[in-house]
């Protein structure tokens, strides 16, 4: 019986190594895969599409991915200044994943963003949605800066007005 040469066992050990690694990483992008889709689900369904990417209420969600989370012009004026839905594809590329699950387990933010509905979340939801956006590839541009409450935004921008005080509970 012939004895094979140690060529051919490294030969037969590449073969080996190569199939496991391919086996890993197909295991891997089916992990991914699923982050992702789950990432993608919680920004529709927890609504940060409906401030954070231009248009998206008024084109009733009909907004191509591509142009998600870059941010909106549409200002949000109201006692405490006026807002805008920031850029969050800017936000998130300068965060680890943990810092990210830090700002959003203790972040405050001036009305309308629901800052204490994402302090809630739990991490591995905030994990798959940093992952999805992360995904989302180029930034853009950054939103406008918050003006002032005595500060009239350009349009477009919505109002709220805070209804008078009840009689007699001044």
């Amino acid at each position: 019986m012939r004895r094979p040469n140690p060529f051919e066992y490294r030969q037969y050990l590449s073969i080996i190594l190569l199939f496991f690694t391919a086996m890993a990483q197909a295991g891997d992008t089916d992990t991914d895969k699923s982050d992702l889709e789950r990432g993608r689900y919680l920004v529709m369904a927890t609504g940060c599409n409906d401030c954070h990417t231009a248009g998206y209420g008024v084109l009733e969600g009909q907004v191509p991915q591509d142009q998600w989370l870059k941010g909106d012009v549409q200002g949000w004026w109201g006692p405490w200044g006026t807002t805008y839905g920031s850029n969050l594809r800017l936000f998130v590329v300068g965060l680890s994943e943990d810092q990210w699950v830090s700002a959003a387990k203790t972040m405050k933010r001036r009305p309308p963003m629901p800052w204490f509905n994402l302090n809630q979340m739990n991490e591995d939801d905030l994990r798959v949605m940093y992952r999805f956006i992360r995904s989302l590839g180029d930034p853009g541009e950054p939103a406008p800066a918050y003006l002032p409450p005595d500060q009239e935004p350009p349009p477009p921008y919505a109002r709220f007005v805070m209804p008078p005080p009840e009689p007699g509970s001044e």
